[in-house]
């Protein structure tokens, strides 16, 4: 089968597409004939080695954590699968991704992809929407009535924020950039971060204040005010700490995200209700990964890109 894999860390230049041996699955897989993976950002920090000491992989390593395919063979103990059902899932940090024809995936993973969109374009949600929804309800608890800041809402973990954020009953107020401004159309107020300081622009506390942005640290810092006693900050740019205030019993905290079958389920019935668009921005051929990847260093991507294999 085809697939991109690199064989030492470094620029996109180390990302080959090249022929290699269609996995075997062992107890507890399932292979998944690949419709389409994604691009996210931490597979580019993966594949310079920035992240070797928290996602060490072995290397050759196929990149890609998004998988939207159809179920080809199952390993023993896999129960729940049948052979050309429709999948997607969020697959483990370390392990070889879905930059290829074939990818193997553990069964626990996987759920029913949505029927009301095409099965590629699938592969746009499993993680940056559950990064959205763990933000928002697993550490912000965000409830019906409250007030939720989302900064940097114009990317594709932010799309998802906003709508989600809604769907629940909060008033979204989302930052974003004027070329961004389809994507946070849902919010209650909108910020234009390019020529407004946010810090100002916000007019009451927040109960939740989630920063998806690449932001100074003196601006993450910022945040934290504008979030009332008992609130939270949510931060999904580890290499910066989320701010807290223990005087004001502000909490900070930093998201990992993690594969979650039943939470993308509840996703993928969102999207088949008509609650909740999967938008994608590009589609790119799994031969030129390599130039998505230099595209994407340079900051020329914008949205979410899924990536298809010749197969698709």
């Amino acid at each position: 089968m085809k697939a991109v894999r690199f064989h030492e860390y470094g620029d996109p230049g180390v990302l080959r597409y090249e022929d290699v041996e269609q996995p075997t699955p062992g107890a507890g897989q399932v292979r998944v004939r690949v419709a389409a993976t994604s691009f996210n950002p931490i597979d580019a920090s993966v594949r310079a080695g920035n992240m070797q000491g928290p996602m060490p992989v072995v290397l050759p390593h196929t990149p890609g954590r998004d998988v939207a395919g159809t179920v080809d063979a199952l390993g023993e103990g896999v129960d729940g699968f049948e052979a050309g059902a429709a999948v997607v899932g969020f697959l483990p940090m370390t392990d070889d991704g879905a930059s290829a024809e074939y990818v193997l995936a553990p069964a626990e993973v996987l759920t029913a992809a949505p029927k009301s969109v095409p099965l590629a374009e699938a592969a746009a949600l499993p993680l940056v929407g559950l990064t959205a929804y763990q933000a928002l309800f697993d550490h912000g608890k965000l409830a019906a009535g409250q007030h939720v800041l989302i900064n940097g809402a114009g990317g594709a973990v932010g799309g998802y924020a906003v709508q989600l954020a809604k769907n629940a009953g909060a008033h979204v107020i989302a930052t974003a950039s004027p070329r961004s401004a389809e994507a946070v159309k849902a919010a209650d107020e909108v910020i234009d971060h390019t020529t407004t300081d946010v810090t100002a622009a916000v007019r009451e506390p927040v109960d939740v204040a989630l920063n998806l942005a690449p932001v100074a640290p003196e601006q993450l810092a910022a945040l934290v005010t504008l979030v009332r006693p008992g609130g939270v900050v949510v931060n999904t740019t580890v290499w910066m700490p989320a701010p807290s205030d223990e005087e004001r019993n502000v909490r900070g905290i930093d998201l990992f995200v993690r594969s979650d079958a039943d939470q993308l389920a509840q996703l993928v019935a969102l999207v088949d209700r008509g609650e909740l668009r999967v938008e994608v921005a590009e589609r790119v051929p799994l031969a030129e990964l390599g130039a998505l990847h230099a595209r994407a260093a340079e900051g020329a991507v914008h949205g979410k890109v899924i990536v298809l294999p010749p197969t698709a």
